[in-house]
């Protein structure tokens, strides 16, 4: 059986922010990061939203909105250009000298803090619907994603052999830019009953070298997928001396998870059940 224990959600600090305040007559918002941006859709608000920023790719009409830039690159210039009423960003958004810019423009904004647990998900959606003044909406939704979750670790404990699993977010000169604890890696890797082998070992994302590999030993390396250095280059990864050597060179375990796995907004629980599914194909020898 996979039994996993929940861990604290990431709580990254801004300074001066507006937590869970309302704004129910709000009809021109900027939406900063892919899962609040998602929340809006799922609570049915999304004709209140006037633009987004780059990393809110989903649902795919999303991308008919102008684009203010990167969530932890934006202008204040850019946002304030479309005429925002109100901003629900990422508390990871910034930087810090655009929001002090906006702020001082007295647009409110709203900061919904990152984390990567079902708690930080249901978090989310109450602080995205005080915000709109939309309470009902997303307790509803709330709700809905308490009982996917529950549905999902229902799967997971009915898996019998945890897989060892190594996520890259990168190749650089050889070498794996790997995930350790507290990131949205490590985050659907554990709800998808895996193990994340370079949890121990360090926080955030790191180059590893060929002897941490061999000695985490992977059942199975993932990436994301698309294009450039996050695509999922199998060949490329599975040719490398040091995973050759490991469970998942040996086996040539390699698979791929959607950008939006790491971001836990309301599609938390399917992406997680996908994963999942995938584990236990390597798991059966697939």
């Amino acid at each position: 059986m996979i039994r996993i224990t929940s861990f604290a959600a990431i709580l990254v600090s801004l300074p001066v922010m507006s937590l869970a305040e309302r704004y129910p007559s709000a009809d021109a918002i900027v939406s900063v990061g892919g899962p609040i941006t998602e929340i809006i859709y799922a609570l049915g608000e999304e004709d209140r939203i006037i633009a987004r920023d780059t990393t809110s790719v989903f649902p795919d009409e999303v991308s008919d909105l102008p684009d203010v830039g990167y969530m932890r690159r934006l202008s204040a210039e850019g946002v304030l250009s479309v005429g925002p009423d109100l901003i629900i960003a990422r508390s990871t958004s910034g930087p810090v000298e655009a929001l002090d810019q906006l702020r001082g423009a007295a647009v409110p904004i709203v900061f919904v803090e990152d984390g990567f647990t079902p708690d930080a998900v249901i978090a989310s959606v109450g602080t995205v619907g005080e915000a709109l003044g939309v309470e009902d909406k997303a307790d509803a939704l709330i709700s809905q994603l308490r009982a996917d979750f529950a549905d999902l670790e229902q799967k997971r404990d009915a898996s019998d052999t945890p897989i060892r699993v190594l996520f890259a977010l990168s190749i650089d000169g050889g070498r794996l830019n790997a995930s350790g604890s507290g990131t949205g890696a490590d985050g659907i890797i554990t709800l998808a009953g895996g193990v994340n082998v370079m949890a121990d070992a360090f926080e955030g994302y790191k180059l590893v070298n060929d002897e941490a590999i061999i000695t985490a030993a992977p059942d199975v390396i993932i990436m994301m997928d698309g294009r450039g250095d996050h695509g999922g280059r199998a060949e490329e990864v599975l040719a490398l001396p040091a995973v050759s050597s490991t469970p998942a060179g040996e086996n040539e375990a390699f698979i791929t998870i959607p950008g939006a796995a790491l971001g836990f907004g309301p599609r938390t629980p399917q992406l997680a059940g996908e994963l999942l599914a995938q584990l236990e194909t390597v798991a059966n020898g697939e």
